[in-house]
């Protein structure tokens, strides 16, 4: 008798789970009224640009033809996003001059991290950690819903959400990144798993205080492969100097970073699942960004781009890094790292960040479902509880 319920199950298991796909395809997509972001560089709109120092040519080129606060030739999966649920471009929290919140708000900003760092913006850090984001959407929320009921001109509620807008909302994530990195060059001072879970653990918080402040979609990606980044790969770091066997993998790809991206996602899912049977009334949705961005890299000739290693912009030579539109003298010789002649070709724009064509390619990947857990499209993100 056992033999034959578990052979029913056997039989019925995937009828069912193609039943339950064909239902969420078929549903009517959620009708998000607004889209607020929290996030690094990876999805920064514009934030360190308006707070400090604004992003120069050739950053922009692709898309805006103008710098316009992205560390990218062009769109960031973030836009692709907005776009994809029928939004405008986000505008960043910060940036006073021709901006409109009316579908949300962006409080992603560039070498932000989950919790806080000693260091400097001068020393590649931000002010603006996560728990700093959060806080400025709540200020975001309360100071909306004060003038929102206030105002008599149509003039302002066309540029801010109404109060009723932000439970209706999607609440995107893409952090975590700097603080691995942060970690990493901490390896051997440090309990790295233990401070793995302690970034894990803040995030969380923050989390929960979304929810407290009404907050009931969350989309949240988890880190991508670190070690695959190309300033990270000995090919860029060391004078023809051949790394140790294991050492990469056979992308060239930093094995003990990626280990340890790969740690703090086991550690960030099991966090989401946690959160899930502790908020019965919310959607959390898990975003395996590592394995979407690995799979790029892992198949970049297929796809049309040019080895993972290369950068499109910078001078990363013999130990030398000079970053994407800067100037500097290298060897008597001033060189300039200007752009390559086709982004679209490239994975990696400046050694860090993504081209646009490789944002693209990605974000038409996630977006369906295909690296969620469950496995739903953003615009079904709300039925995940």
């Amino acid at each position: 008798m056992g033999f034959l319920v578990q052979l029913l199950a056997f039989i019925l298991l995937p009828l069912l789970v193609s039943m339950s796909a064909e239902e969420i395809n078929s549903s009517q997509p959620c009708d998000f009224l607004a889209l607020f972001n929290f996030g690094d560089s990876n999805s920064d709109t514009g934030c360190m640009a308006a707070a400090f120092y604004p992003e120069i040519l050739p950053y922009g080129q692709t898309f805006f033809h103008e710098p316009v606060g992205r560390a990218s030739d062009g769109r960031l999966i973030i836009d692709f996003i907005a776009q994809h649920l029928g939004f405008p471009f986000l505008s960043a929290y910060i940036n006073s001059i021709g901006t409109s919140y009316r579908h949300g708000a962006n409080f992603a900003a560039g070498s932000s991290t989950i919790r806080r760092q000693n260091r400097t913006v001068f020393e590649g850090g931000s002010p603006f950690t996560f728990e700093i984001q959060t806080e400025q959407f709540n200020q975001f929320k309360q100071r909306t819903g004060k003038f929102f009921n206030k105002a008599r001109k149509n003039s302002f509620r066309r540029h801010f959400p109404r109060p009723e807008d932000f439970a209706k909302a999607i609440y995107t994530f893409d952090i975590g990144q700097n603080d691995i990195a942060a970690a990493i060059n901490r390896v051997g001072t440090e309990d790295s798993h233990a401070v793995i879970s302690d970034i894990v653990d803040y995030f969380g918080k923050q989390v929960q205080y979304l929810h407290e402040l009404g907050a009931r979609t969350f989309w949240i990606h988890n880190s991508g492969p670190i070690g695959c980044l190309p300033v990270a790969m000995p090919v860029h770091n060391a004078m023809n100097q051949t790394p140790e066997a294991g050492y990469v993998d056979e992308n060239g790809c930093v094995n003990y970073q990626n280990d340890m991206a790969r740690e703090f996602n086991k550690k960030l899912k099991n966090m989401v699942v946690k959160l899930r049977a502790q908020f019965l009334d919310a959607s959390l949705v898990y975003v395996d960004m590592f394995s979407a961005k690995y799979e790029l890299i892992n198949d970049a000739n297929k796809e049309g781009f040019v080895d993972p290693s290369e950068i499109c912009c910078g001078y990363h030579k013999d130990g030398y890094h000079l970053y994407c539109g800067n100037k500097a003298m290298i060897n008597g010789k001033e060189i300039f790292a200007g752009s390559c002649d086709d982004p679209s070709k490239f994975i990696s724009w400046d050694g860090v960040h993504y081209t646009e064509a490789a944002n693209r390619w990605i974000a038409n990947r996630m977006l369906n479902g295909s690296f969620s857990d469950p496995p739903l499209p953003i615009t079904h993100s709300c039925s995940a509880q």
